[in-house]
């Protein structure tokens, strides 16, 4: 299985998504750029991967890569 991606972008309309690599639609959508970054470490930190921060012209403002848990990278089921 290949890492996941999550990027916070920004949207067109106000706020941010939280949106994974690879899939047309956002997975969800947020008034602030840091309410975003916090559901997107929380998701990333569950199953490994990493997460994208966008700034609000699109250029990338950091990345940050986590492992996941212990059960997560094992394949075992809690």
């Amino acid at each position: 299985m290949g890492k996941t991606s999550y990027h916070v972008i920004p949207t067109p309309k106000g706020g941010w998504a939280v949106k994974k690599e690879d899939v047309s639609r956002a997975s969800r959508h947020f008034e602030t750029q840091a309410d975003a970054i916090d559901w997107a470490r929380e998701e990333v930190k569950k199953g490994g991967g990493e997460f994208v921060v966008h700034k609000e012209d699109g250029t990338i403002r950091r990345r940050d890569s986590y492992a996941g848990s212990p059960s997560a990278r094992d394949g075992a089921r809690p």
